[in-house]
């Protein structure tokens, strides 16, 4: 499978007020990202974006997720504003409804009337996996999603965060999330370490169109204040896994044969605004509040966030040329040249 999969739909509409190339807008539309936290789609319709497309999410009344444009073609009110009535969505202006394939049902104003064939909504697939709905604007029939293997594993327990939105770009927080030389500087309040900042070798390869770290290193990864006694001559690894464009895995292997898995997914808003959704599991501490975890976790994420939002350019620059690397950085240069390969432009918009 080349990298280029899936086809793009060159007839897709660009958005009206789009923050990207129009070239990246089309290579970035083609991939499925997640828009919506499974458990927060009930009985309301949820609003959402995706590379600037306002999305409306809601559910059948079988309870199958439904993704539409959030626009009525009648006078272009947001379905995100009705509400539900026997699994369909219910437009606040005139009272409309569309059933979950989009078409029209009801015109109150005139209910012995035909319905115009033209009052269907713009529908996109949907698919429920790892606590998230996913969607992709271009329509791909068959969902290419990261692995994720803990969250079916039954010796793990689940954890899902809230959503978290940085004002920045979705490639300059996943170069973050890849970065393994920021631990003694960024997340020094969390699990960092200001005396321990040597990064030892490691190697990146790739196999398809996907990208594989493992990196060993003394940093731990327990939490400040958790005093957890680690063996003596400890290792920590931590092997990275990522999947173009904008979601990565990271598994850390903790003592006694212990594994928090972590599923980065970095959702582009616009060009330069994320909402970062972040399934975790682990084998380990099965009992423990999982609240603990999550606020533990948005701590890390907050950490980030304000380094991201202050980076300049703000888009991630895919020439290699426009900024300087060093050994460590090996993850991220193999990122960027994974996204160019992509097709995405020099001057990377997202």
């Amino acid at each position: 499978m080349s990298v280029m999969e899936p086809d793009v739909n060159a007839v897709l509409p660009l958005p009206r007020e789009c923050t990207f190339t129009e070239n990246d807008w089309r290579v970035l539309a083609r991939y499925w990202y997640p828009v919506a936290i499974a458990d927060e789609v009930k009985d309301a319709p949820v609003a959402a974006k995706l590379l600037d497309v306002s999305l409306v999410v809601y559910r059948s009344s079988a309870g199958k997720a439904v993704v539409a444009r959030d626009l009525c073609f009648h006078r272009g009110a947001p379905l995100s504003k009705g509400w539900m009535e026997n699994g369909e969505i219910v437009c606040p202006y005139h009272g409309f409804k569309y059933n979950c394939e989009g078409a029209c049902t009801s015109v109150p104003a005139h209910p012995n009337s035909k319905i115009s064939p033209r009052l269907k909504l713009a529908m996109y697939p949907a698919v429920e996996r790892y606590g998230l709905i996913w969607t992709c604007l271009a329509g791909g029939e068959e969902p290419r999603l990261p692995d994720f293997p803990g969250w079916e594993d039954p010796d793990f327990i689940r954890i899902l965060p809230p959503s978290f939105d940085i004002a920045g770009s979705a490639g300059r927080q996943m170069e973050g999330f890849l970065d393994v030389s920021h631990f003694a500087y960024v997340h020094t309040e969390s699990f960092g370490d200001p005396n321990n900042t040597e990064v030892p070798q490691y190697k990146v390869r790739r196999e398809g169109t996907e990208l594989f770290a493992d990196y060993v290193s003394t940093v731990s990864n327990y939490g400040k204040g958790q005093n957890i006694p680690v063996p003596e001559g400890f290792l920590w690894l931590r092997a990275f896994r990522v999947f173009p464009p904008f979601a990565a895995s990271l598994t850390v292997h903790f003592p006694h044969e212990g594994k928090l898995m972590i599923l980065n997914c970095a959702s582009p808003v616009s060009a330069r605004y994320t909402r970062l959704f972040c399934p975790i599991a682990r084998n380990f501490d099965k009992d423990a509040p999982v609240e603990d975890a999550i606020r533990f976790n948005l701590q890390v994420f907050s950490e980030d966030r304000a380094m991201v939002e202050a980076q300049k350019p703000e888009d991630l620059p895919l020439d290699l040329l426009e900024e300087v690397h060093i050994p460590a950085d090996r993850t991220s240069i193999a990122y960027r040249q994974l996204l160019s390969e992509l097709g995405l432009g020099r001057n990377y918009t997202s």
